[in-house]
């Protein structure tokens, strides 16, 4: 719930609204570029396109995501969100290619620029509302840990960055009366969305790999592991799965313990890390120890 009560919003409903400033952006793009024949604005035109289908995947795949785990899926659905990530990768690919073939005839043959100061108008006005869309993607994205928001909060910055470049190639264009710095930006442009691209697939392939938890969540594993006193553990195993997290911990206890005494301090342990990770799979296991001392179990709130 919100401060005022009001319930938050979940991950697709920001995919909607990812959707939604997509479609205006290409529209104001679009005009930019067609009234001013500059490439840098088609460039920053195509890569609004690559926006909208990054986004409209990210709905899809955040809706498979909520899916509830079945027979075939018993850990859920969640690491679809890892192919929104690796989809807008390779768009942004495939958006950087196109722009070099479009920008290479232009940096051979240039061509003038017109209405200029109108064109850039609407391009500002298209990288205002990319900056606060991305803005509040990467809020949602923290809060709800949903890696194809991320993905997408990470395109919008970069297209962000693209037309801030293009605008400046742009302007120099008339300032300087070389015809060639726009498609050279153009081309600049591309080399640097190439590299959000191989981080967004490299993020995809590392989730779908299981990579382990970050090094704060694992630590306050090992903190809640620690405030059970003399209770002994070992081979903590950690991993994420887009907004889903798993634990796999074996705690050792006395070997003459009973059955009921040790469920009661895996179970406490479980309701533990659950409590400060909300939402993470916490699965145990006792292991006798012979060397262990017998100590006493620790009572519900987590102590000796």
């Amino acid at each position: 719930m919100g401060a005022a009560g009001k319930p938050r919003l979940a991950a697709h409903h920001y995919a909607w609204i990812s959707i939604a400033a997509s479609l205006l952006t290409i529209g104001l793009k679009t005009f930019a570029w067609w009234i001013t024949g500059s490439v840098g604005l088609l460039s920053d035109a195509m890569e609004s396109l690559v926006n909208l289908a990054g986004a409209c995947f990210a709905l899809w795949m955040l809706l498979i995501a909520r899916t509830p785990a079945d027979e075939r899926h018993p850990w859920g659905h969640s690491k679809a969100e890892y192919f929104s990530s690796g989809f807008e990768g390779t768009l942004i690919f495939v958006a950087a290619l196109a722009i070099a073939a479009t920008a290479i005839p232009r940096l051979i043959h240039p061509l003038p620029l017109e209405d200029v100061g109108e064109g850039i108008a609407f391009s500002l006005a298209s990288t205002a509302i990319n900056f606060v869309t991305a803005r509040t993607l990467a809020h949602a994205s923290r809060r709800l840990g949903a890696i194809a928001l991320d993905a997408d909060a990470r395109h919008l910055m970069t297209d962000v960055w693209t037309t801030v470049g293009v605008i400046i190639g742009v302007l120099l264009v008339p300032l300087t009366g070389e015809l060639w710095l726009d498609p050279l930006i153009a081309l600049l442009v591309a080399a640097h969305i190439l590299k959000e691209g191989w981080l967004l697939m490299r993020d995809a392939v590392g989730g779908l790999m299981d990579e382990a938890m970050s090094e704060a969540e694992i630590e306050q594993v090992k903190a809640v592991l620690a405030s059970f006193g003399e209770t002994r553990w070992q081979n903590l195993l950690t991993r994420r799965a887009a907004q889903r997290r798993f634990v796999q911990v074996e705690l050792l206890v006395p070997p003459d313990w009973s059955v009921a005494r040790a469920h009661q301090l895996a179970d406490e342990v479980e309701a533990a890390i659950a409590l400060e990770l909300p939402g993470a799979k916490v699965t145990t296991h006792i292991e006798p120890s012979p060397g262990l001392a017998a100590f006493s179990a620790p009572d519900a709130a987590g102590g000796k």
